[in-house]
């Protein structure tokens, strides 16, 4: 159950009693919306962002009714460097088996593990040029980041549609912390990553994020100076964002 909503800048913030409610209410939103848009639109791009906290509201959104996917183009924010191309830790392989396999897309669009970083860059870089995006359905990292636009390497005016970057040590940690990797020495040290400018050029953002891991960046994000010490701050300034979170994630928003 939707438990609070507010307004922070121009960021809608949706206070959910349990992490399933929150999948279930961003998903039936984003469904909706998505009806709206095809019905205005022939086709429509979307990025979607790969993290376990994104499963609850994937399971909802593959098994929404009346959504015309053979209408929509899927891409997605972001993706190590170094992985096998069958490992499922790697990003494409989650959404793949999450929802791209799920629902009958027009296309989707990886961002290829067995090309180079530059070849990866100059093809998705063409894509995004050539196909304005419509929708970004994105979370939250513990350390604030976007996709992998970690604080160090965040840039709000980035020249770039998508590049490659360093993570950092907690972004690294946040992949073991979710069951992703074993171990810190198995999680890839780069990435590719869509920039926030890319993110931000969406007509439309969802960004779910549970858990109390997330709850400082949360905090951060609603609460804290529009910064790239937290770059989700940057999401107060998007026209058309919804911030949906859980009593966990949202624990101290909710008595603000």
């Amino acid at each position: 159950m939707l438990t609070r909503t507010f307004k922070t800048d121009k960021l809608i913030v949706n206070i959910y009693d349990s992490r399933t409610e929150m999948g279930k209410g961003a998903a039936e939103e984003a469904a909706a919306y998505l009806r709206h848009l095809l019905a205005k639109k022939e086709e429509a791009y979307i990025v979607f962002a790969a993290a376990p906290s994104q499963n609850e509201f994937l399971a909802e959104l593959a098994a929404a009714p009346d959504i015309a996917w053979q209408r929509i183009h899927a891409l997605h924010m972001d993706e190590y460097i170094g992985l096998p191309a069958d490992a499922p830790q790697g990003f494409g392989n989650f959404l793949k088996r999450s929802i791209f396999d799920k629902v009958p897309f027009a296309s989707v669009h990886y961002i290829g593990t067995e090309k180079t970083a530059e070849q990866a860059c100059a093809e998705y870089d063409k894509l995004l040029r050539a196909h304005p995006i419509d929708i970004v359905f994105m979370g939250i990292g513990e350390n604030g980041h976007i996709a992998f636009n970690d604080p160090h390497v965040a840039d709000f005016n980035d020249p770039e549609p998508i590049k490659k970057v360093e993570l950092d040590l907690t972004c690294r940690k946040q992949q073991v912390n979710d069951g992703c990797f074993a171990a810190l020495d198995e999680v890839p040290r780069c990435a590719l990553t869509l920039t926030i400018p890319t993110l931000l050029s969406a007509d439309r953002i969802f960004c779910i994020v549970p858990a109390s891991t997330k709850a400082n960046a949360v905090k951060a994000t609603v609460y804290g100076d529009i910064s790239t010490q937290c770059p989700a701050s940057i999401l107060r300034h998007h026209d058309y964002a919804t911030l949906y979170v859980d009593t966990d994630s949202g624990k101290y928003l909710i008595n603000q």
